[in-house]
């Protein structure tokens, strides 16, 4: 018998299968000498849970013990496997490795915590690709200013949606009210259950920035909550971070005279703790942006937030757009018969007026 017919062939019958040896079997080398690949991933058991604060060239600080004697913040790197997934500030993430905090360490982000809401954006409204802006944020204050620059319905519109949309609770701050009035720009949202904050600045006042400002009363709107921070370039947004949080540093520009445009001051969005003497928060600043797609949004979202309103909708036609033109909407029907009342009317066109920001999509 050869080395091939008792390796490859089938023993004859009167070959006695006790003369095989181990020795006989040629086994193919490992060329690259490694271990073979697999899919398990090590369960991380020891992992420690913090709060993602900001982002910056594919590093994450990341606040670990928070509010305990341990407080620290580390540095930490993505693992290979999360390479696929977004990391935004707000995040809860499990961090393994060095999480001593001491300069040169780096830790490492193996997990994300379920989160409890996610706002995001799109490039433009037919942009499906979604752009993650912060995590676990409970409450949105958008920032907009009187004048210079002019007050942009619109955008504040889409602001609102993707709070909405996202389940987050929208705040409104108006500044720079000494320049102009913003009453007839408020009416466009007199229909919303949206608190609104405004400032001034008054003359006998020394002449700083925040001058004027409610800092007090924002400040306690703050506490207990997560909140993020959105405007147009050049109303303010940063200027009232500073004011909120000092220390924070955050760059503040000014509005071109030309254009009437603000120019972009914050780059990164960072997560910053606010403290007084009643209780504490934290204030996620974003930066300023002139666009807020919508290309995301799910249109049933903004009527689950008019809860009366959705109640009435239930008696709509399928596939209704719930829009002043569209036909048998029950909402329509009953502002019609005069069962809405005033505040019911002034609700359902806030909705209407929504729900056309981007009824081209659908």
């Amino acid at each position: 018998m050869t080395w091939t017919d008792s390796v490859w062939g089938e023993p004859d019958d009167d070959e006695d299968l006790d003369d095989f040896d181990e020795s006989q079997i040629r086994v193919r080398p490992n060329p690259k000498a490694n271990r073979p690949r697999t899919k398990r991933r090590p369960a991380h058991a020891d992992a420690e849970i913090g709060r993602v604060l900001g982002v910056d060239r594919g590093r994450y600080a990341v606040l670990l013990g928070e509010d305990t004697d341990a407080e620290r913040t580390i540095t930490a790197s993505r693992a290979r496997e999360l390479r696929r997934t977004p990391i935004v500030t707000g995040d809860e993430a499990r961090v393994v490795g060095d999480l001593s905090g001491d300069g040169g360490t780096l830790g490492r982000i193996v997990g994300i915590e379920p989160r409890t809401s996610l706002l995001r954006r799109s490039a433009d409204d037919t942009d499906q690709v979604e752009r993650v802006i912060v995590a676990n944020a409970d409450q949105m204050l958008i920032v907009v200013a009187a004048a210079d620059p002019e007050p942009r319905e619109r955008l504040v519109d889409r602001y609102l949606v993707a709070a909405l949309d996202a389940g987050i609770t929208p705040l409104l701050v108006v500044t720079k009210t000494d320049l102009a009035d913003p009453s007839e720009f408020l009416a466009h949202f007199a229909g919303l259950d949206l608190r609104v904050f405004t400032s001034a600045r008054n003359p006998d006042e020394p002449d700083d920035a925040a001058a004027g400002m409610p800092i007090a009363e924002i400040g306690a709107a703050l506490i207990g909550h997560s909140t993020v921070f959105v405007g147009h370039s050049g109303v303010g947004k940063s200027t009232l971070v500073n004011a909120l949080v000092p220390g924070a540093g955050r760059a503040t520009g000014h509005v071109n005279e030309v254009t009437g445009r603000g120019r972009h001051t914050s780059s990164s969005t960072v997560s910053l703790r606010y403290t007084s003497a009643e209780g504490a928060g934290w204030v996620i600043d974003t930066p300023g942006v002139r666009s807020f797609g919508l290309g995301h949004v799910d249109p049933a979202n903004i009527l689950a937030a008019f809860t009366e309103l959705a109640e009435i909708a239930e008696n709509c036609p399928r596939g209704c757009t719930h829009l002043a033109d569209a036909e048998d909407c029950a909402l329509n029907e009953a502002a019609a018969a005069g069962e809405l009342g005033e505040a019911g009317l002034a609700r359902l066109e806030s909705l209407q007026r929504l729900l056309a920001t981007f009824a081209d999509k659908r």
